[in-house]
């Protein structure tokens, strides 16, 4: 009779033990936050301004590499005025940086000029031949002879983005 006490007690002394656990209080615990939304519209790949640099450090984020990922920010200085394929934005030294969007997945609004975006993705160095800039100068809405007159290849500054932000 003692052993089956003694297991009987056992047995409560476990029951109650898996009864006395705390119950989590679901009204009272922390509510995870959203993640915040970007101020503002998204074309592309999404993405916020958190983390962005001015197109003033655009220079030393590079260095004397021929290409670095970055997230920049700045002001858009003009875009494709055909089908919003890319945009500008002017660099330190006063030279235009082209921003074409990775795998032509996207395209931005024509009417950017002006507005402060934040572009995600690689800028790199390269030899741009004359059929290209051409093509570009024809979708900024050059004239014929403007056109004419790009007659050498040009090495500039360029952008890969696979998101833009249209800041509010």
């Amino acid at each position: 009779m003692r052993v089956t006490t003694l297991l009987l007690a056992s047995a409560l002394t476990a029951l109650a033990a898996c009864q006395a656990a705390p119950a989590t209080d679901t009204a009272t615990a922390p509510a995870t936050p959203a993640p915040a939304a970007p101020a503002g519209k998204t074309y592309g790949a999404p993405l916020t301004a958190a983390g962005a640099r001015p197109m003033s450090e655009l220079s030393q984020v590079l260095g004397n590499q021929d290409s670095a990922q970055v997230k920049l920010v700045g002001k858009a200085s003009g875009v494709c005025q055909a089908k919003g394929c890319w945009l500008t934005m002017a660099t330190p030294d006063g030279r235009q940086m082209r921003v074409r969007f990775k795998d032509y997945a996207f395209f931005v609004p024509k009417d950017l000029t002006g507005k402060t975006v934040v572009i995600n993705g690689w800028a790199h160095r390269e030899q741009v031949p004359v059929s290209d800039l051409q093509h570009y100068a024809k979708d900024a809405g050059k004239s014929a002879k403007e056109v004419a007159a790009i007659t050498q290849p040009e090495e500039q500054l360029n952008f890969e983005a696979d998101g833009v932000l249209v800041q509010e």
